[in-house]
């Protein structure tokens, strides 16, 4: 019998989307995208955020701000790159191109796709110590 598997998870959402640039507010929802990585390694699962990659990528190739040609190279090329390896999507609620073409990639590579938290499983904590 199979057992369940901790699943690498990756959180979609908006980061720039609806910002016109605000730093400000696109911190806020990076901090809204991170608010719900805690929660799927409590489910049992590894959390990634396409950001956590990307920004250290885009800082040592020399990107001086958000939306430049050097951090274009990088922001949503990483997601893809994620999702060779990631097993599902969580795609948290607001307008994002960016969150929507990682949905469209997950759905092309046949990977599960959560709307909810509530969606995604959650591994026992006798099931995590069997793998």
């Amino acid at each position: 019998m199979d057992r369940p598997k901790s699943l690498l998870i990756l959180i979609a959402g908006p980061y720039r989307s609806g910002t016109n640039g605000d730093s400000h507010l696109i911190a806020q929802n990076l901090e809204r995208l991170e608010s719900f990585a805690l929660s799927i390694y409590k489910a049992g699962h590894i959390p990634v955020i396409g950001e956590w990659v990307a920004l250290p990528l885009m800082k040592q190739a020399g990107s001086l701000k958000l939306g430049d040609e050097i951090s274009e190279q990088y922001l949503y090329p990483v997601a893809s790159r994620l999702l060779e390896r990631c097993d599902a999507v969580l795609r948290i609620e607001g307008e994002s191109k960016g969150a929507d073409g990682d949905v469209r990639i997950a759905r092309e590579r046949g990977l599960e796709v959560y709307w909810r938290m509530e969606d995604v499983p959650v591994l026992t904590a006798a099931q995590e110590r069997q793998q």
